[in-house]
């Protein structure tokens, strides 16, 4: 358990009404991200506050309205999940570019420059995210978030998100090694072995297509043929 001294608030507002507990800051953001910790590691104090500087708390009527329970631990942990915790700018700061470059990522692998057919570079989609001047919840999962950004981006940044078809032939010889580097990357829609190669169509992201080229040139020594059998736009 976090002392007091160390702890930072975490809020939320339901109905109108104010919640405040006093938590632990970096365990509290890790369970922002998804990591699960045992509330009284997380928790200074086993109360919900509604001034928690002012130490007045909240009844057990006003929790049980707001959270349909009393169960302090269950509150504290909606509290951390749904509501705000207090941080430095600079954790935030930090936050954000992680998020930023996450979001990055996504759009990076699914989506293609509509002239070249080529992805972008994560960093140029970066740049392009500073530029128009969006706003990153650094606590918003990752791919609630692309659409948004994605729809600002395009006005500054050509990008169209595409999956495509493909078919894979590979000699019988790496054709267990190949199997298991694609299945890695997607799901193989078809398969067929046979007696001198592995053929496979498999569904992927266009901006994953040098990805998984190279891997399976680098796999074969070059020995695999790829062919585009559909595109569509997302």
């Amino acid at each position: 358990m976090v002392s007091v001294e160390k702890a930072v608030i975490a809020r939320i507002t339901k109905n109108g009404v104010h919640f405040e507990i006093l938590v632990d800051s970096d365990k509290a953001l890790e369970m922002k991200k998804g990591v699960h910790y045992d509330m009284e590691n997380v928790l200074a104090v086993n109360d919900v506050f509604k001034d928690s500087k002012k130490g007045e708390r909240c009844t057990s009527g006003e929790l049980e309205k707001a959270f349909h329970t009393n169960d302090i631990f269950m509150i504290a942990e909606e509290i951390i999940r749904h509501g705000e915790i207090q941080i430095t700018t600079e954790k935030r700061n930090q936050f954000t570019e992680e998020k930023r470059k996450e979001i990055a990522d996504i759009i990076c692998r699914q989506g293609i420059d509509p002239k070249t057919k080529l992805p972008h570079p994560s960093n140029r989609i970066m740049n392009a995210m500073r530029e128009v001047h969006i706003h990153i919840d650094p606590f918003k999962p990752a791919k609630e978030q692309v659409k948004g950004v994605l729809e600002k981006i395009q006005e500054i940044l050509p990008i169209s998100l595409e999956r495509i078809e493909i078919a894979i032939k590979v000699p019988m010889e790496f054709a267990g090694k190949a199997s298991a580097a694609v299945r890695e990357i997607t799901e193989v829609k078809k398969e067929e072995w046979r007696s001198d190669a592995w053929i496979a169509v498999v569904e992927i992201p266009a901006g994953l297509q040098s990805d998984i080229y190279n891997r399976l040139n680098s796999l074969t020594g070059g020995r695999v043929e790829v062919k585009i059998v559909k595109e569509y736009k997302i």
